[in-house]
């Protein structure tokens, strides 16, 4: 059954069950903030693919092959990164909350992390060795993802649901 949307009552609605605000509020994006999120996402992929040579290229290079799933941490950590970044495009109400962003951007690092090479990880490294880097961190790897993508999702979801959120102005009675 196909998705239902009136956009004058912004009734959103899948098969007759209602929709989550989170997903109400990316409905009535306009266009500028889809072009923010889609050159953000792109950005952001290439950010993090370069350097890590996930994406092979002839600057960075790899001593250990990337990890199937390092495209698909690249892939979704790319699409939220540029989604949260969007939000904070201005377009009727002000939201001057900043706390979503520094904790999307904790999950952008750690999806950093988690996709690149073990031995090539300076810190990682230093503090563990060629050895110990491939022992210890290569196997802590797809937490640091899960982790990352999770706070990204967390503050995006928190943004979201703040956009559509009802605000109240307060009005100073006494004179």
């Amino acid at each position: 059954m196909p998705l239902l949307i009136n956009l004058r009552r912004r009734d959103f609605s899948l098969r007759g069950a209602r929709m989550p605000n989170c997903f109400k509020a990316l409905l009535t994006w306009p266009a500028k903030r889809w072009l923010v999120a889609v050159s953000t996402a792109l950005l952001t992929g290439l950010i993090i693919s370069l350097p890590t040579a996930v994406l092979k290229n002839p600057i960075f290079g790899r001593q250990i092959a990337a990890i199937d799933w390092s495209t698909t941490v690249i892939f979704v950590t790319a699409v939220f990164t540029g989604l949260l970044v969007a939000t904070y495009v201005k377009i009727d109400a002000d939201l001057a909350e900043e706390r979503s962003l520094k904790i999307g951007g904790a999950g952008a690092f750690l999806s950093f992390l988690a996709v690149g090479c073990p031995v090539c990880n300076k810190l990682a490294l230093i503090a563990l060795g060629y050895s110990g880097a491939i022992k210890y961190f290569a196997p802590v790897q797809p937490y640091l993802a899960l982790v990352g993508v999770a706070f990204l999702l967390y503050a995006l979801r928190k943004r979201l649901n703040n956009e559509s959120s009802c605000q109240l102005t307060f009005t100073n009675t006494e004179k």
